[in-house]
């Protein structure tokens, strides 16, 4: 019994078929909730004395094969009033402004009762080999 193929895999695999030499997606960096104030222009730069990225997935990426092409700085959007905010995360914005909101990658913004958040990702590109 073999284990079900990942989303990824699976992108992969239509790709080769495709003729394409290669994958670019957004990845999510994981460890960005913990820096939502560090625009991801300067985050994905960040490196260990190893060389490899600091951020984790990014560095399993960049083992894998995965080159870091770009930042993704709107990669998402998700917008709502404050009511709907308030229900999604438990917390609570009391006017407008930037507010850190757990696992999120960057602030969200409130402006007249709306909140935005723009999640940044960054644009890797993974090499495709035919067996």
């Amino acid at each position: 019994m073999t284990a079900p193929l990942t989303r990824s895999a699976v992108l992969a695999y239509r790709a080769a078929a495709h003729g394409l030499d290669s994958l670019i997606a957004p990845v999510r960096p994981t460890w960005k909730e913990h820096y939502p104030l560090t625009p991801i222009e300067r985050y994905l730069r960040w490196r260990r004395e190893d060389g490899l990225p600091y951020d984790p997935w990014l560095r399993t990426h960049e083992r894998i094969g995965g080159t870091i092409l770009d930042p993704a700085p709107r990669s998402m959007t998700i917008t709502g009033m404050r009511e709907e905010w308030e229900e999604w995360t438990g917390l609570q914005f009391p006017e407008d402004g930037d507010y850190v909101v757990p696992r999120a990658l960057a602030p969200v913004r409130f402006e007249n009762g709306q909140g935005r958040y723009v999640e940044p990702n960054v644009w890797m590109r993974h090499p495709l080999y035919e067996d």
